[in-house]
């Protein structure tokens, strides 16, 4: 479920745990699979990390998800979110290069 003013990171990885879980497969099997420390597709998953383009193809590769069957259902989601007024209303913990400017 896609939270109001929602990062792109924060959908991603609530999509990419409600895949895995839909499927009944551990952390630990589709980090092996996807060849990602587990701990790192725990963050990414919690929204704390964004993947490369090569890592979240691997880990679609290792849901058995299409990456482009995953990019259109983030476009969907995020269509139906609020906007977040500015940049600045991030917090700095989430974009600290926005604080800085």
């Amino acid at each position: 479920m896609t939270t109001p003013g929602a990062l792109l990171r924060v959908t991603l990885g609530e999509e990419l745990r409600r895949t895995r879980q839909a499927q009944g497969r551990s952390l630990r099997d589709v980090a092996g699979e996807a060849q990602v420390s587990l701990g790192f597709l725990s963050e990414i998953e919690r929204g704390q990390k964004e993947a490369s383009s090569e890592l979240l193809n691997a880990i679609c590769g290792a849901l058995d998800l299409p990456l482009s069957t995953l990019l259109m259902t983030l476009g969907e989601q995020l269509a139906d979110a609020p906007v977040l007024g500015t940049v600045r209303d991030i917090s700095p913990a989430a974009a600290p290069e926005v604080a800085a400017a």
